[in-house]
């Protein structure tokens, strides 16, 4: 029932922006946003604890928590903007939403799309699955069924290394990727060690860990070329790491601290 609530609320919540009118990537700067008075991040709300749904319907989490904090520190208004894994680059190049804090995955091809701040989060992927079955490595993914998340680094690391006969089933978000586990329309998935945390509270003992995939560090993402409001934004999260306020909010919403190297900055 949570999972099918969360999936009509973003699908409520990507129409409410599908009239956004898009256009050519432009660089922004704090002055800008500063002199509008709005800032307008996007951000998932299918991937708790970093990307919720609260009770009355609004974007809420870790995310949304970091969020509010940066709005705060530019003495700007907040408009939280929901975005899905696969729309939420073409969302920011397009103009239609400011920053990311969307859970974004570091990596090299999404570099080449966005500009990266320092880390303000990080999770670990793994495959997972139905405890029955005996899972240790890639080979081993030989003619099962792997749900993932549509452009999702699980995506991204298991279309890598899944020999040719395994079947990748590509989902538009976590949550329906987990409703084919749960379900058994898929026996093993790709997932963060948050989500895999939630199914085991559903599910306990129908599932285990099956091996690591990769360690993620997640960054807010701007727009390429807008390196006054990345400078901007990499003080702003190193400030928020020597004063201990991100590290709260990850104790309040994830349960446990940053990663070290989240804090490292890798």
């Amino acid at each position: 029932m949570e999972l099918r609530k969360t999936l009509i609320g973003m699908m409520g919540a990507a129409a409410l922006v599908a009239g956004l009118v898009a256009g050519p990537a432009i660089a922004q700067t704090p002055e800008e946003i500063q002199q509008r008075g709005t800032i307008n991040i996007g951000l998932l709300v299918d991937f708790p604890p970093f990307g919720i749904l609260d009770e009355a319907g609004n974007p809420d989490g870790y995310d949304a928590d970091v969020a509010r904090l940066l709005a705060e520190d530019m003495g700007v208004e907040l408009n939280l903007v929901p975005v899905t894994g696969p729309n939420r680059i073409p969302y920011l190049v397009s103009n239609q939403i400011d920053v990311l804090v969307a859970s974004l995955g570091i990596t090299p091809e999404r570099a080449e799309q966005v500009d990266f701040s320092a880390p303000y989060a990080g999770i670990e992927i793994f495959v997972f699955g139905d405890a029955n079955l005996e899972v240790t490595g890639p080979e081993d993914l030989s003619g099962h069924s792997i749900a993932v998340a549509r452009a999702s680094t699980q995506d991204t690391s298991i279309t890598e290394i899944a020999p040719a006969d395994a079947n990748i089933q590509r989902f538009d978000d976590d949550a329906s990727a987990v409703q084919a586990l749960l379900s058994g329309q898929a026996p093993l998935m790709g997932a963060s060690n948050v989500v895999i945390a939630q199914i085991n509270e559903m599910a306990p003992g129908r599932f285990d860990t099956k091996f690591s995939l990769r360690q993620q560090s997640q960054a807010i993402a701007v727009r390429p070329g807008s390196t006054e409001l990345l400078d901007y934004i990499n003080d702003f999260l190193a400030r928020v790491k020597e004063d201990g306020s991100l590290n709260a909010l990850h104790e309040e919403w994830v349960g446990g601290p940053l990663p070290e190297f989240v804090l490292a900055g890798e």
